[in-house]
């Protein structure tokens, strides 16, 4: 017997928030199980630049049903960053446009926005953006999944699912540095 509320065959949006560890890790547990029953995701990041994470090697392993493009220029305004605010913004902007028309091309079942939350934030582009975006994929893909700290309201009303991570003990509260492979 399915409970009220639960969506079956229907599109999906996931919304993976909070300021704890673990947003986009989640969302690559999500995609790597979807790979796993034959279904093509793709995962658009909005702020991680160009350096290699773990991520990135694992992508090249599993294409074509995977595809993880990097459009961020970086963190912005921290960690030395020196880019001009408008190149984090352009790149914001066309990172959207990239995953919106990736959705409507019909080769992609789940679509992640990965730290799209935080350019939302960084007032990189706006939540009105992104409702639109969701808006214009309608159901061209089976599932959307939205990550990064601050979630917007208004998404979080929107989505069927809501994850928060809460960050409640980290060793970089004691000055300990990611490290590879786990942190990135």
């Amino acid at each position: 017997m399915l409970t009220a509320g639960f969506c079956f065959n229907t599109r999906m949006l996931y919304i993976f928030t909070g300021n704890g560890k673990g947003k986009t890790t989640a969302a690559l547990g999500q995609a790597m199980r979807a790979v796993g029953e034959g279904k093509k995701v793709l995962m658009v990041q909005f702020i991680k630049g160009p350096w290699k994470s773990g991520e990135d090697f694992l992508a090249r392993g599993l294409e074509p049903h995977f595809k993880l493009v990097k459009m961020g220029k970086g963190f912005v305004g921290i960690m030395g960053d020196t880019l001009p605010r408008e190149e984090h913004v352009k790149a914001a902007e066309e990172a959207l446009a990239y995953a919106e028309k990736e959705a409507g091309s019909g080769n992609w079942q789940i679509v992640i926005l990965d730290e799209v939350n935080n350019a939302i934030h960084l007032n990189l582009i706006t939540k009105e953006d992104v409702l639109e975006f969701l808006d214009a994929v309608g159901d061209k893909v089976e599932h959307l999944i939205l990550t990064g700290r601050d979630a917007p309201q208004e998404l979080i009303e929107r989505a069927d699912l809501v994850t928060e991570m809460r960050d409640i003990k980290h060793p970089y509260h004691k000055g300990v540095k990611g490290r590879r492979g786990l942190e990135y």
